[in-house]
């Protein structure tokens, strides 16, 4: 458990840690127009005090991380919990798909704020040693992200053993400082009495709400911790959070405060001013190291979840590379990592610096936590079987708070905060054009296709020539006849010896077992019906699953096997569906997504595609 523990705090609590480089200078932004008074400094710890209390202790470690879904956390996941199969067709649970596949798009333009502002900020506190360094602020800042997503092929298998020891050093520098700076100024810890921070909102009204915009920043990890549940379980979270995390950042909050009721000329840039010069560099190796950490994970998150979203369905097949023989979860998508790291560096030259940048840093989180709120009511009164006022009076109360961080973080928009907005929109675009684009495809494959048993019973009749081996034609409809065979029974006028009617399916769990992943249906003279499932979290092996039918009575020895497979050329038409341009675009989508072979892990010499235009 202390070992989970340990490994989690730079997987999960990496965004959340890095925090404190700007979460309360940016509270003190002129632009608030809110002095570092000794009255303010005590509202605005009071309210770091509770948000993190409220959010991150209760909402997510207390409710949220007991909505998982199999084990596994994050906003897609908790949407599929919500909506089974069977329930997806009524049209208020498209709503809820929909819901969480807009809260999944929006992770992907604040997952790329993430390392832009967490290393900037970290390289800022060479200007505070000496203003020498304030040119290459940028170049030094851009070569650090250069080789964070340049080195990701590598896979974190080996860094990753340092990712806990490196995290907690930082951790134990953030309490060390802060409690350095509470001894000289102890008072600061009558924060955390609520009524400093009711306090705060009387004396400054409007002003007092915009701040909270900028207290949003030290829960911004809140939706990290959740979508990484599934890699450690709840009890190693919980226990790093409470033990290590949030005595930290608490205490470091708190030395902060200290510092600007005793110097309020440091709150240009309260964290490294806690710092004594000979600590200085030190410091800032280890803060840029923690930032890399916390970058990391997000580009970890990213790459699982376009992983789920390509096995629901929701985009594209993609390229995926396994990093680690021996860790399922340790991938690397090429796609995303260089779109990654092209934002980060257009997002730091863009913005020039971390405080920029922390304006339009929150917008999309906090739209996600709203999401997540909205989901959770569901879960808890349908899958728990909570009663109404319960649900109410929690996620009411939940809800309450999300819609005020939400509200405050709105005003960021026109300062930078469109730029999430801007990317999910186009992401959630993308995943909707591609969802019902395949609705569409699919609709127009089952105008031409032939029932199964007509087919079986038209071969009972006109029985056609059989050849040796065995082929495996892959379809997703189990009652229909697949295409491909249907071409190659016009073309070719034969049959194999054995017929096998592959479908794949993605179930709504993470993971399916070994003996729950075949079904094999007999269906008479030679032809089989095979059914794989997979959970979203798996990526399929078709040799491999068929390989272990050997028990079963079916045996695919590899050089008599061939995979026969549709391959479709899309033709946007004027037929009722989807708008002519989001019908190119899915054309577009379609024709550049990863092969079904290679998705499939299927051998390239063993595979025959036949075409087939459809109009859409």
């Amino acid at each position: 458990m202390a070992l989970l523990s340990l490994t989690a705090l730079g997987i999960v609590y990496g965004d959340i840690g890095t925090s404190p480089l700007y979460a309360v200078r940016e509270s003190f932004h002129p632009n608030h127009g809110i002095a570092p008074t000794p009255e303010n400094v005590l509202g605005v710890l009071s309210l770091i005090f509770w948000s993190l209390l409220l959010v991150i202790s209760v909402k997510y470690l207390g409710f949220i991380l007991r909505a998982d879904n199999h084990g596994e956390g994050g906003i897609l996941a908790l949407a599929a919990l919500c909506t089974p199969m069977g329930a997806r067709q009524r049209s208020g649970r498209w709503g809820l798909v929909m819901l969480g596949l807009f809260g999944t798009a929006l992770l992907y333009g604040d997952g790329a704020i993430t390392p832009a502002i967490s290393v900037l900020s970290a390289v800022e506190g060479l200007e505070v040693a000496t203003p020498l360094f304030e040119p290459y602020i940028i170049p030094i800042t851009i070569a650090i992200l250069v080789a964070l997503f340049v080195s990701q092929h590598h896979g974190t298998a080996g860094v990753g053993r340092v990712f806990g020891p490196v995290t907690l050093l930082w951790f134990l520098t953030l309490t060390g400082l802060g409690l350095w700076h509470i001894a000289r100024e102890p008072r600061v810890l009558a924060a955390a009495n609520p009524a400093h921070a009711i306090a705060f909102f009387a004396q400054n009204g409007w002003r007092g709400f915009v701040v909270l915009g900028s207290v949003f920043l030290v829960v911004t990890g809140g939706e990290a911790l959740y979508a990484d549940m599934g890699h450690f379980g709840r009890r190693p979270i919980r226990l790093a959070w409470f033990v290590i995390v949030l005595p930290a950042l608490l205490l470091n909050y708190f030395g902060q405060g200290a510092l600007l009721i005793d110097s309020p000329g440091a709150v240009e840039n309260p964290f490294y001013r806690m710092v004594p010069a000979w600590a200085l560099y030190p410091v800032v190796a280890i803060a840029a190291a923690a930032t890399v950490i916390a970058s990391q994970a997000l580009i970890s998150g990213a790459f699982s979840l376009t992983m789920q979203a390509v096995q629901l369905g929701y985009i594209p097949r993609v390229a995926i590379d396994h990093t680690s023989a021996r860790e399922y979860g340790q991938i690397y998508i090429p796609g995303v990592n260089w779109l990654l790291m092209l934002a980060c560096i257009g997002l730091v030259v863009g913005f020039g610096s971390s405080s920029n940048l922390a304006a339009a840093y929150g917008v999309a989180v906090t739209t996600t936590m709203v999401i997540t709120a909205l989901l959770f009511f569901v879960v808890a009164r349908e899958q728990w079987k909570w009663r109404l006022p319960l649900v109410v009076g929690v996620a009411g109360f939940f809800l309450v708070i999300d819609l005020a961080f939400w509200g405050a973080n709105l005003i960021k928009i026109p300062h930078g905060g469109w730029f999430p907005l801007v990317v999910g929109a186009v992401i959630f675009g993308l995943m909707a054009t591609w969802k019902r684009g395949r609705v569409i495809l699919r609709e127009r494959l089952d105008e031409v296709v032939l029932p199964v048993d007509l087919f079986l019973h038209d071969i009972h009749r006109n029985s056609a020539a059989r050849v040796p081996g065995t082929a495996v034609f892959m379809y997703s409809d189990p009652g229909a006849t697949p295409p491909a065979l249907l071409h190659n029974l016009k073309h070719n006028k034969v049959l194999h010896e054995r017929v096998v009617f592959l479908i794949v399916e993605t179930e709504n769990v993470p993971h399916v077992p070994e003996n729950e992943r075949a079904r094999v249906e007999d269906l008479d003279a030679g032809f089989y019906r095979v059914t794989l499932r997979y959970g979203f979290m798996e990526e399929p092996n078709v040799p491999k699953a068929l390989a272990g039918l050997r028990e079963r009575g079916l045996e695919f020895k590899h050089l008599e096997t061939t995979y026969f497979l549709g391959r479709e050329t899309l033709i946007p038409s004027e037929k009722p569906g989807m708008a002519l341009w989001r019908e190119r675009l899915f054309s577009v989508m379609h024709r550049n997504a990863r092969t079904a072979t290679s998705f499939f892990c299927l051998p390239p010499n063993r595979v025959v595609e036949l075409g087939a235009q459809i109009e859409l």
